[in-house]
């Protein structure tokens, strides 16, 4: 059984909430991508109990980024559910120390697969 820590951010509020799904819920994310919406609806959440006020019916989530298991960040520009060594120079996963400074990293790809562990979503309406 996958469970998700989804971090679900309001744009318009700029307020974020963490809650924890699993079950048939968090199966319902496997294979997606980042920049993929999924209506909220679909996950059956209760967006008024967690932000305190209303949302239109057709408010969709936004996948926007997660970690794996061991802190490895998703990056959208590799693809599928693998992680990979690969030569960084800034976005996520890199931090330069001095300009120009290029390092080799860890990072995941773009895809959701049961390893990760917490899923960064923003709210579109």
């Amino acid at each position: 059984m996958t469970t998700f820590k989804l971090v679900i951010s309001d744009p318009k509020s700029g307020i974020a909430k963490q809650i924890e799904i699993s079950g048939a819920n968090a199966e319902k994310l496997i294979g997606k991508k980042i920049g993929d919406q999924i209506p909220v609806k679909e996950l059956g959440l209760d967006l008024k109990a967690l932000f305190g006020k209303d949302f239109p019916e057709d408010v969709k989530m936004e996948i926007r980024g997660g970690t794996d298991k061991d802190g490895f960040p998703m990056r959208p520009d590799i693809h599928g559910p693998r992680r990979v060594r690969i030569l960084l120079s800034k976005g996520p996963g890199f931090r330069p120390k001095e300009k120009g400074e290029r390092r080799k990293k860890t990072v995941r790809g773009n895809t959701i697969s049961p390893e990760i562990v917490q899923v960064n979503v923003k709210l579109v309406y």
